[in-house]
Formats: C-alpha cells, sequence, structure tokens
C-alpha cells in the first residue's frame, strides 16, 4: 500500500507542541513512524505525545530552541532520524515601518535560521547512517506572494524556500531529499477566531476556492515528501491553497 514504507521509520518534528505541528506528529504516527516531537513548552509536548500514545502511536518529547544551536545540539544529541519536518515558526505582525530590529530577528531566527540549524544537525546523522532521509521543511504561499504587514514573516518564508533548493542540492548525492511544502490559509485553533471577522472573511473571498484548507488536507503532500512516493522529488516546493497562488491581482 501507499506510504507502507514509513512504518518502522523515526521522524523529528520542530514546533509539535500544538497546531499543524502536532497534527503531522499524528498523522505519521497513524502510519506506524516513531515520531519525536520537539518544541520550548515541555508540559504540552507531553500532553501531545500522551495523546498520539492512546491512540496506538509511539512518541516522545524534546524540549528544544530551534534559534539556538547549543539547544538543538544537546537535544539532538546521540539521536539519528529518517525524517525531519521542519514546522517551528511564528508570524509576527507589524507594519514595516513600525517593525523593530528584535521583532525582526525573532522572526528570522525562528522561521529561517532554526530550519537551518536543526536541518543542519539532523543531515548529518542521516549521512552517517547512510540510508538517506527525507527533510520536509514548513515553509508559505507567503513566501511566494507578500501581505500587509508581514514583511518579516514573507522574507522568512521565501529564505526557507530558497535554503530548501540550496540544501537539496547540496546533499542529494548523500540520499538526502529536502523539499518545501507551503500551506496557505489553514484553518486552525489560533486563526479560527480571526477568519470569523469581518477582515477574516474578506480574505476567504480571494481564495478561488472560496474556503479555508483544513490541516487534513495538507496530509497528503506531507506524506508523499515524506515518504518513498516521493523518492525522485528533492527541491522542490508544493503549494497547497485552494488556488490562492493562482488567484487575480
Amino acid at each position: 500500500m501507499l506510504f507502507d514504507d514509513l512504518r518502522g521509520k523515526s521522524a523529528l518534528i520542530t514546533g509539535a507542541s500544538g497546531g499543524l505541528g502536532q497534527h503531522f506528529a499524528e498523522q505519521l504516527a497513524s502510519y506506524g513512524v516513531a515520531v519525536t516531537l520537539a518544541a520550548r513548552r515541555r508540559g504540552a509536548l507531553e500532553h501531545a505525545c500522551a495523546k498520539i500514545i492512546a491512540s496506538g502511536g509511539n512518541a516522545r518529547a524534546i524540549q528544544m530552541d530551534v534559534t539556538d544551536s547549543a539547544s538543538v545540539a544537546a537535544a539532538l544529541s546521540g539521536n539519528c532520524f529518517d525524517i525531519l519536518i521542519n514546522n517551528a515558526g511564528i508570524s509576527g505582525a507589524s507594519r514595516a515601518l513600525d517593525l523593530g530590529e528584535v521583532e525582526w530577528d525573532r522572526v528570522l531566527d525562528t522561521n529561517l535560521k532554526g530550519v537551518f540549524v536543526v536541518s543542519q544537525a539532523v543531515a548529518r546523522g542521516m549521512k552517517a547512517k547512510g540510508r538517506g532521509g527525507a527533510i520536509v521543511n514548513i515553509a508559505s504561499i507567503l513566501g511566494q506572494r507578500v501581505a500587509g504587514n508581514l514583511s518579516a514573516y514573507a522574507a522568512s518564508k521565501a529564505g526557507v524556500i530558497h535554503l530548501t533548493k540550496a540544501l537539496a542540492l547540496e546533499w542529494a548525492r548523500d540520499g538526502l531529499r529536502v523539499n518545501a511544502l507551503c500551506p496557505g490559509y489553514i484553518e486552525t485553533d489560533i486563526n479560527r477566531e480571526f477568519f470569523t471577522s469581518a477582515a477574516g472573511l474578506e480574505l476567504i473571498k480571494r481564495i478561488p476556492q472560496r474556503r479555508l484548507g483544513q490541516p487534513q488536507e495538507l496530509d497528503g503532500a506531507l506524506l508523499l515528501l515524506a515518504s518513498d512516493a516521493g523518492s525522485y522529488i528533492t527541491g522542490s516546493s508544493i503549494e497547497v491553497d485552494g488556488g490562492h497562488l493562482v488567484s487575480s491581482l
């Protein structure tokens, strides 16, 4: 069956204490992947792991700050993974003229530096193991198209897409595949209230399918990129956005 090769593999998912990160961990675990959930909030991680274990999955938590290379090195010491899902990210929401250096650094450090630091650490283990591996970087359609008050976020996600291509080129001969998944507007607990507001409803009208995506609608692309079904795909970006990127200006 499709994706059967995932059974028995191991995966690290960053930003997995809730939202899409937790959802990705649950999906991989349902296919027999031993998942390691990483984030800064230990309590939320333990709760997410308990939910996966209660459903028959194999899960554990590690506390890790993706912006801190020492934290990453300590958390991943002695660990090797077959799959990495770089999901940790924050948005920021300031007009460019009001955007302070602290907020800029916080967004870029989490969204772009964090992807590089974790990818580098995990790729070293993958290469040493000699079995290759799959890295999926969670970017955004805002890495390819911009929106107001999100200059730092858009810049960071554009960087993730280009970093994905650069790493894919360098690591291809080691059997490592590196791809990006670019979600459009996906409904989560964090944004659900906004999308019931007048501004949120107007935004939905600009999506060709006239609706938000659901977390499970990212599963097909995620599983393709993480599994042998995508064995000849590297350096690619897959948009899952209800047609948002092709909507008229």
